[in-house]
């Protein structure tokens, strides 16, 4: 790695004023060892203009007032909160003070901008591998062929289903559940390029512009990873992988998205607000709260319907199970999540092979928040990973199943969710939900790394990290199980929500250089109508535990209720 050359990169910016996100990203690239901007170009169309008063710029966009209107107050009230801009005005001229800059002025249509022929020849001299379009407008010619690999570009939206703009306007107003955003090689077709990186959010049901900043948080950092893996990969290896991904046919039937005039947003921005109305309404009576469902079989429980019920009281909920057994029974470690603390420690649930249990007893409780207690035996000793956002710990049990105490850290400085582990191949690999950084979700990417020994503090990052970057199957749901030979992993589907639902994957390929699952299973929470969520699976011997969310009166209690 070290003897290849940096990549070189080349910017096409309207300004040197560019939105937050777009400076994170060029931070990281310039941080980097993969590669080095070498070229600014701006677009010299894009000077000052003399501005206009109040009442000309309303007429001008008289047939978009409520669009806009919209934007203004949306952006205004969830600036309030503690929600990191991504849009945010931000100069890069420190930044970028020493890289050379070409000022071109493409023709302009009603939609494209077209280069100048001598203007295509003097950045194709630069030498440049690829060209990053952070401004402009559609690009058409010569200057999509002015790098080696061509002209990169994001869109965000899923250009599967969405593609025109505004980006991560529709998906809310329209209840999508998910979020696309891809990163792509640019032809003339407009956000038909070829895919070097698809991901896919949780689409936020109550803001545009909060939606907005968490993908474009999150898509930041996609240019930075295909970079480092086309320097390690070599362009020709890179690029038969991406043909390989793009080889099926990508039709679109949709409509070519637009900014929406008066007429066509009013509809649906009524009915998003009542939504919203409703959904706040509905919380002064009732809460949801995580419980518990098991059943005993020699197979994989998979019919929900049957599922034995385990309710906590109104003050808390119960969820995150994972089943061991020891000496003939059954030990359920869960999140049981204090409302009044508003945080969650870490209890056992002890059960007989007829399903006879007691109440939970508390058994890992530091000052801080704790849930998904993993717990494994190794070398004849019990061990419990849970989920504390501080880094990556393991606790050691002196006395099963009711006291443990700190063992090791096993990774810092990270925000971690739902570490699990599992041995196959002569290793051990840990897959964990990691939030990429500022801004980003810990629901959408799931990253793998591995290492000769489950209690390692070096663990080794896998090569194609991060393995999934999807909303709808990413975040871990439990311990990875074999099943007639094969390895399942259960995945949340956060679509919908936290803790929507489940799908359960075949693992395909497990290998330091690569990873690959097909999901065999959904999971949703359909069999009751108070059920809205599922989130988690165990097994172990004959029994089967889930977690699922009912909706339940808030008579007689003060009871609010948060994710785990």
């Amino acid at each position: 790695m070290s003897e290849k050359p940096k990549l070189r990169i080349g910017l096409l910016l309207d300004s040197l004023r560019v939105p937050a996100w777009t400076r994170a990203m060029l931070e990281l690239i310039e941080k980097s060892a993969d590669a080095e901007i070498a070229l600014v170009v701006l677009d010299a169309n894009d000077e000052p203009r003399p501005k206009r008063n109040r009442l000309s710029t309303l007429l001008r966009n008289r047939s978009s007032l409520l669009y806009i209107a919209y934007g203004k107050l949306d952006r205004r009230k969830f600036r309030r909160f503690n929600f990191p801009d991504a849009t945010e005005p931000t100069d890069v001229a420190d930044l970028l003070a020493d890289v050379p800059v070409v000022k071109v002025k493409p023709k302009r249509t009603k939609f494209s901008d077209r280069f100048e022929k001598s203007d295509v020849e003097k950045i194709r001299g630069r030498d440049l591998d690829v060209l990053v379009r952070l401004g402009f407008r559609i690009l058409r010619g010569g200057i999509l062929q002015a790098a080696r690999c061509g002209v990169w570009s994001f869109h965000h939206g899923d250009n599967r289903v969405n593609r025109g703009g505004p980006p991560c306007f529709w998906e809310v107003i329209q209840r999508q559940p998910v979020t696309g955003s891809i990163l792509q090689i640019l032809n003339e077709d407009l956000d038909a390029g070829t895919v070097l990186c698809r991901s896919y959010s949780a689409t936020d049901p109550v803001s545009v512009h909060r939606n907005r900043c968490a993908v474009l948080w999150k898509s930041l950092h996609f240019l930075p990873r295909m970079l480092k893996r086309l320097r390690r990969m070599g362009k020709e290896a890179f690029f038969a992988r991406v043909a390989e991904e793009n080889a099926a046919p990508n039709f679109y039937s949709s409509r070519l998205y637009t900014q929406p005039a008066n007429c066509e947003l009013a509809g649906p921005l009524l009915r998003h607000l009542l939504r919203r109305a409703r959904n706040r309404l509905r919380k002064n009576f009732r809460f949801d709260q995580w419980c518990l469902g098991f059943h005993f079989g020699d197979d994989v429980s998979t019919s929900c319907w049957r599922l034995n019920q385990i309710v906590p009281p109104k003050d808390r909920f119960w969820a995150d199970p994972h089943v061991v057994r020891h000496n003939g029974k059954y030990y359920i470690f869960i999140e049981e999540f204090i409302y009044a603390a508003d945080r969650a420690h870490i209890s056992v649930i002890e059960m007989d092979g007829q399903g006879n249990h007691g109440p939970p007893k508390k058994v890992l409780a530091p000052p801080h928040h704790l849930s998904y207690p993993l717990t494994f035996e190794h070398d004849g000793e019990w061990y419990m990973i849970p989920e504390s956002h501080r880094g990556i710990d393991a606790y050691k049990c002196t006395r099963f199943p009711d006291c443990w105490e700190f063992h090791r850290t096993l990774m810092s400085d990270v925000s971690a969710s739902d570490a699990t582990l599992l041995e196959h191949g002569g290793r051990w690999w840990l897959f964990v939900n990691l939030a990429a950084g500022r801004g980003c979700s810990s629901w959408d990417e799931l990253f793998l790394f591995h290492a000769d020994h489950p209690l390692s503090t070096d663990w080794t990052p896998h090569a194609d990290n991060p393995i999934v970057s999807d909303v709808r199957r990413a975040r871990p749901a439990g311990k990875i199980f074999e099943h007639n030979g094969r390895l399942y992993r259960p995945a949340q589907d956060c679509s919908g929500g936290y803790g929507y639902g489940m799908r359960i994957h075949e693992i395909l390929a497990l290998t330091p250089t690569e990873y690959a699952e097909r999901e065999i299973a959904r999971v949703e929470p359909n069999w009751h109508k108070s059920i809205s969520g599922v989130h988690h699976f165990s097994r172990e011997g004959r029994l089967t535990v889930i977690d699922f969310k009912l909706a339940r009166s808030r008579r007689r209690t003060r009871a609010t209720s948060g994710p785990s």
